[in-house]
């Protein structure tokens, strides 16, 4: 299977960076160039992108909320992730864990997404130089640049407008 490179991107900005809004960045991006369906696999990765940005900054409600329709959109497409390369039963159990730590109030917990299939986690190691660091841990050093991204884009956008 060929993997889009923001598919790559996605995968390296979630496991390394933890920068989820980057990765929602770049597959959106990605998804608008691509048909833009709204029921694409796409829209489903963001989702949860968007919801454990939302969910390390606090925003429960945004991140349940999120999760919720990622899971729902992603419960439809077993299939689709499979052939990205991720192991589906493995990610809907992840979602599934991170909604009721939500629920429970639980702090932010950093997952990794479930890659199965070795032709993907070599493109992976190649994006990011071989380095393996991360990849399967479940860590977030993430510097308040990027756990707060949006308001700083925000602000560099209006820095950069108003000049």
């Amino acid at each position: 299977m060929k993997y889009p490179l923001a598919y790559i991107e996605y995968l390296y900005y979630f496991h390394i960076d933890r920068d989820y809004f980057e990765c929602h960045e770049v597959l959106e991006s990605h998804w608008k160039n691509n048909g833009k369906e709204r029921t694409s696999i796409w829209v489903g990765l963001i989702q949860i992108a968007v919801s454990y940005y939302h969910y390390r900054r606090g925003n429960k409600i945004g991140a349940i909320k999120m999760l919720n329709k990622s899971h729902l959109l992603l419960s439809y497409k077993e299939k689709e992730i499979e052939e990205l390369g991720l192991n589906y039963n493995e990610l809907m159990r992840k979602l599934e864990r991170s909604l009721l730590d939500l629920q429970e109030n639980l702090p932010y917990r950093a997952i990794t997404l479930p890659i199965n299939n070795p032709i993907l986690m070599q493109k992976c190691l190649d994006y990011s130089n071989n380095s393996a660091i991360h990849w399967f841990d479940e860590i977030d050093e993430a510097p308040y640049e990027i756990i707060h991204k949006h308001k700083l884009h925000r602000t560099k956008n209006y820095v950069y407008a108003s000049r």
